[in-house]
């Protein structure tokens, strides 16, 4: 054991790897708690948890009793933000499911209260521990693309009815937000995070074609401009058929261009460099994974630099700072498209409520602005 006393708050879809990446890390499972006793009937089963772990449906009866070092949060979206506060004043570290919250206000008040705690808040965006997306962001940091001129994210995954079904808080704009906030937010940070996180301005359009049983969008196109002179591109849709294709992320530099794709940014496809320091072939071929799932491989690596940043006393690898950023994007680029005009960052204040009957169906189809 790590001597870490560890417990999860909700036992949906992501749950699992949570569980087997704290499992993988020897942290000590105190407490789960859902408000469904039967899924963690399921989790226990599936984890073989012993009777050392409780059961809990009051997740604040749960912190008294247990005081966990490490809470992972895994609920809805909407509630993250809220859980998140609970856990930092019982004196929680916190691994918080993307997003961070679905309100900036409340993702400055989870940084503000944990940096007065000294407690450690990570965003769980695991891809940035894919083998490709460290390759790339090395390559970044070395300065090898020379001067960056513009990156692309594309997310062109499916959902179906079924989907929004099993949980009706999904598309929603008090508990979610669409496919950019849900499924997107992960190349979102990516793209932020590579060319150069500082952004100016952003313009979007959102549209919702194929799902008019969700609130929000199935579609989301966005323009970026960075502070260093570069720009982004960003599309991000659920309406793929027949099921998820890719999950790419390109960065352009005048000396360099990189493609990371597969189902979720976990194969290198193109890897160009004027210096010409290593083997483009040997480097795809060294770095390419094939997780079973979208969700990849990252949560073990993530767990393991969220426990040595609580013991050495030092910052995640993936802060809360950078789950706001990403959120950030995501909320301008709902803005841009709820007021039809170019949103400048940084923005202090903005919340998918916002946008609740902001958009209106239109013949049937679609998403429009009042």
């Amino acid at each position: 054991m790590t001597n870490l006393r560890f417990a999860i708050i909700g036992c949906g879809r992501i749950s699992p790897n949570h569980l087997a990446a704290a499992i993988e890390n020897k942290l000590d499972i105190v407490a789960i708690c859902d408000l469904d006793e039967k899924k963690m009937e399921q989790t226990f089963s599936t984890f073989d948890l012993g009777v050392a772990v409780t059961k809990y449906t009051d997740y604040r009866q749960m912190l008294a009793i247990e005081k966990p070092d490490l809470v992972a949060i895994c609920t809805e979206s909407g509630k993250h933000g809220q859980i998140a506060l609970d856990c930092i004043d019982s004196g929680s570290h916190l691994i918080i499911e993307k997003p961070i919250a679905l309100s900036l206000e409340e993702a400055d008040q989870i940084i503000e209260r944990a940096e007065a705690k000294n407690l450690k808040v990570s965003a769980c965006h695991q891809n940035r521990f894919n083998k490709s997306v460290q390759k790339l962001r090395e390559a970044v940091e070395a300065g090898r693309f020379g001067r960056l001129l513009h990156g692309t994210a594309h997310i062109r995954w499916n959902r179906g009815e079924d989907y929004y079904i099993q949980a009706p808080w999904r598309g929603t704009w008090q508990q979610d937000g669409g496919a950019l906030m849900n499924q997107c937010i992960h190349n979102i940070d990516l793209l932020r995070w590579m060319m150069g996180d500082d952004i100016v301005e952003v313009v979007g359009m959102t549209d919702n074609l194929k799902h008019p049983f969700i609130e929000a969008e199935d579609l989301g196109i966005a323009l970026v401009r960075f502070s260093n002179g570069s720009y982004g591109v960003i599309e991000g849709t659920t309406n793929i058929y027949p099921q998820n294709f890719e999950e790419t992320l390109y960065v352009f530099g005048d000396q360099g261009t990189v493609k990371i794709g597969g189902k979720s940014v976990n194969i290198i496809e193109e890897w160009l460099f004027a210096d010409q320091l290593d083997d483009s072939q040997e480097v795809k071929a060294k770095y390419h994974e094939n997780p079973p799932t979208v969700y990849g491989f990252g949560h073990t690596p993530l767990y393991a630099d969220v426990i040595e940043a609580i013991k050495q006393d030092r910052e995640p690898y993936v802060t809360a700072e950078d789950g706001r950023r990403a959120l950030e994007l995501v909320l301008a680029i709902y803005k841009s498209a709820a007021e039809k005009k170019s949103i400048q960052l940084p923005l202090e204040k903005a919340s998918t409520l916002d946008f609740i009957n902001l958009f209106h169906r239109v013949s049937g189809s679609g998403q429009g602005h009042d």
